[in-house]
């Protein structure tokens, strides 16, 4: 395997954390009570939650892509959002 396709398993390994990051920290926008770390931390901090997910689920699952890693990185990142969202005080 040559780098081009190292990068292009990588990205393709890390797409669903990303979108996943983004979706999470727009929806949180919605939430009721002001969103207690900026934007940029709240994406950063969904990214690397869901990349360690990701990790985890092929570490433990011995591939990519099962149904219960996707569940577990939704079920991860909405509880960090609602953790994130929470009013301070």
């Amino acid at each position: 395997m040559d780098a081009i396709d190292l990068l292009w398993h990588l990205l393709g390994f890390s797409a669903p954390a990303a979108a996943m990051a983004l979706a999470m920290t727009v929806i949180g926008r919605w939430l009721p009570g002001a969103p207690a770390a900026p934007f940029w931390r709240r994406l950063a901090t969904h990214f690397g939650l869901g990349l360690a997910v990701l990790l985890a689920g092929l570490v433990l699952g011995g591939a990519d892509g099962r149904m219960l890693t996707y569940a577990a990185l939704v079920l991860v990142l909405a509880t960090a959002e609602l953790g994130l969202s929470a009013r301070r005080g």
